[in-house]
């Protein structure tokens, strides 16, 4: 696809736009281009920092525009060396912090995005929002990603788009799963398809929209208000929560080909084939919705299966999380508390194969990880911690 001309568009410094208000005040943080070729969300927050500039809109609590990789947004690629968006984990994260040696361009702007934001967070105290910006190399409606904490689902359901619950459960290292570490909100925002004019606009009105709902701005100062509503009311998928189910992973120097043809939320059915990989067909393993379908060169996942899920199951996990019935979980055989977290469960795998996955889910307990042989169980529910 040719780039248009709104794509035209130079990006040099990490904040945007900064608005502070007061330290006791909420604060919002959205980023765009964590992605290099992903610049919707920013050419969106440049044009949304100009009006507010341009119209003195009355901006009522701390907001912050900034931009993600830098250096791969100036070569138009996804990434340079590594992927920006899988390298927030606690390992990376160390190394940056207490190392001096010289990384690859990619980690330097992970080092300075993670001080710019610790920066924001060491001088605000009030309630913390962060969206990260992006889009798709297949052609989709907008929709949300979130990790499956009810604050998140609370602040996400404010939009009438779908929403996606466990991404990270299939994905290492996001930007958002590290802020929701630390007992935030923390959504992502896919606005379309790569260099789709319409991505610009559709990031546009899920800024204005996030900053009305979270009462940042009085919806009467914004002029183009009832169309930002109207734009991301227009979605033709009307069931609000899926969660992935499953991620077919490129691995290194495997030749990949999606099927020409899938659009987000394409229904696929068991044993259709959706790709071929070193001459070989790939087929979806169950029934479901074809998720984020891989047309680009950049990038290990190929594609995932998403479900739909239920209103009587995400009614009764707000009932058990509420009642902190997830205590419960912790009497049963080969489950325990690990230790050194509070979040984690430790799961024998007799255990794991006996109990299904998604009762854990249920009880708000998503990320699996084997550690030992054993499983470990995160929790996303948390209370608010400092961000390290």
């Amino acid at each position: 696809m040719e780039v248009g001309t709104l794509y035209e568009t130079h990006i040099e410094k990490r904040i945007i736009g900064a608005f502070q208000k007061s330290t006791s005040l909420p604060t919002i943080v959205i980023i765009g281009g964590i992605h290099g070729n992903e610049k919707a969300g920013i050419i969106a927050l440049k044009n949304v920092v100009q009006l507010i500039e341009k119209e003195k809109i009355n901006i009522k609590y701390n907001f912050y525009a900034l931009s993600g990789n830098i250096k791969a947004l100036k070569n138009n690629v996804r990434f340079n060396t590594v992927d920006l968006n899988r390298l927030w984990t606690e390992e990376i994260i160390s190394k940056i912090t207490h190392n001096n040696e010289e990384f690859v361009e990619d980690i330097e702007e992970q080092a300075d995005i993670y001080k710019t934001i610790k920066n924001i967070l060491k001088i605000n105290k009030g309630r913390f929002y962060f969206i990260d910006l992006h889009t798709t190399s297949a052609k989709t409606e907008p929709f949300i990603t979130i990790s499956d904490s009810l604050n998140n689902r609370k602040f996400a359901s404010n939009f009438s788009i779908p929403i996606i619950l466990g991404i990270e459960e299939f994905l290492d290292g996001p930007l958002l799963t590290y802020i929701n570490e630390f007992g935030h909100m923390a959504l992502g925002f896919e606005a379309g398809q790569h260099f789709d004019n319409q991505s610009i606009k559709n990031c546009e009105a899920f800024i204005w929209l996030s900053l009305i709902n979270i009462g940042c701005v009085n919806k009467k100062v914004v002029t183009d208000y009832k169309y930002y509503k109207e734009l991301l009311s227009k979605i033709s998928i009307k069931k609000p929560f899926y969660e992935i189910d499953y991620r077919y992973q490129i691995n290194k120097n495997e030749h990949f080909q999606m099927k020409k043809g899938f659009l987000n939320f394409d229904a696929v059915a068991k044993n259709d084939v959706l790709a071929i990989c070193d001459g070989e067909e790939v087929k979806s393993p169950i029934n479901g919705y074809v998720f984020m379908p891989l047309y680009q060169q950049q990038g290990d996942d190929g594609f995932f299966i998403i479900t739909k899920i239920s209103q009587l199951w995400l009614k009764l996990s707000i009932i058990v999380r509420k009642l902190k019935l997830h205590h419960l979980l912790r009497l049963l055989p080969g489950i325990q508390k690990d230790k050194n977290n509070d979040y984690i469960l430790i799961v024998n795998p007799k255990t794991a194969t006996f109990m299904a996955v998604e009762i854990f889910h249920l009880f708000g307990y998503r990320k699996q990880v084997v550690k030992d042989n054993k499983y470990h169980f995160i929790k996303r529910d948390r209370k608010v911690t400092p961000f390290k």
